[in-house]
């Protein structure tokens, strides 16, 4: 694995799931989930929590997987997307009583979304860098 390639793709990947994050919860679901408190440190945490998981998609398609383009990629974030969104709903329905399970479902079926952008973003810069 090339240091350069998991870490372009992984930004490129980060930025991308950071706007359709604001796309999604920002904009689309604003009445369906609680917004943050509009601060810097907020949307510093936001974007590092982004960037963080397509490091994580951009280490398993470039070190195990060699997903190298759009369409792998985004397959594989259609798969991962759904069951870390699965797993990461189920704690938040058991722990959090603020969530109801409209919230999970919609929850997951974004993280999906995102998971297979991102995802295709990060197999496309991989494969560009190859």
């Amino acid at each position: 694995m090339k240091a350069k390639q998991f870490l372009l793709a992984g930004l490129a990947g980060g930025i991308v799931n950071w706007l359709l994050g604001w796309l999604i919860y920002g904009i689309a679901l604003k009445d369906v989930f609680p917004q943050p408190v509009e601060s810097t440190s907020t949307m510093i945490y936001i974007f590092l929590g982004c960037l963080t998981y397509a490091l994580f998609l951009s280490y398993i398609y470039n070190k195990w997987a060699q997903i190298t383009t759009f369409m792998t990629g985004a397959k594989a974030g259609i798969v991962l997307g759904l069951l870390i969104g699965i797993y990461y709903n189920f704690f938040n329905l058991a722990m959090n009583s603020d969530v109801t399970t409209t919230m999970a479902i919609y929850d997951v079926i974004s993280n999906i979304v995102m998971t297979a952008i991102s995802g295709g973003i990060i197999g496309l810069v991989s494969g560009k860098l190859a």
